[in-house]
């Protein structure tokens, strides 16, 4: 009855197994923290709520453009926006990610709590889309749009 004895170990040990799922989501704080797509949204914006530019900068291709309600701008201007920001919080929902290759791309909706050149954040949701690229220095954000309240 080897087979019996087998089968009830192992029906013993399923429990614990599902229990691996139960525990929440590793926190990311950086981006050495991040494993997915969603993860490297939340790390962008840690960078700008604690105005770590040289991380974010590390993270920006060098062609990165971003999309919003005033046009699209280049690296050093959605850089320059960025740094006007003053992210006192953000809660990030609706996360949906879509790898495809090395390219990872992201869309969310995004509450930021704030003020950006003295003015307050928009209290709405903003849906937002990030296309992310794995390359020799790391992932890094090709592209940025804000879609408008979601």
């Amino acid at each position: 009855m080897p087979s019996l004895r087998g089968l009830g170990i192992l029906l013993c040990l399923t429990p614990l197994l599902a229990a691996c799922t139960v525990y929440s989501e590793h926190p990311v704080r950086s981006f050495s923290d991040a494993t997915s797509g969603a993860g490297f949204e939340r790390s962008f914006w840690n960078d700008v709520k604690d105005k770590d530019w040289k991380d974010l900068q590390l993270h920006l291709a060098s062609n990165f453009t971003f999309l919003g309600p005033f046009g699209p701008l280049d690296r050093p201007a959605a850089l320059a926006a960025f740094q006007q920001m003053d992210v006192k919080d953000f809660s990030l929902g609706d996360l949906q990610t879509q790898l495809n290759g090395d390219t990872f791309l992201v869309s969310y909706t995004i509450i930021l709590r704030g003020s950006s050149g003295g003015k307050p954040l928009p209290e709405q949701p903003q849906r937002r889309m990030t296309v992310w690229q794995q390359q020799k220095s790391g992932w890094v954000a090709l592209a940025q749009t804000v879609l408008g309240p979601s």
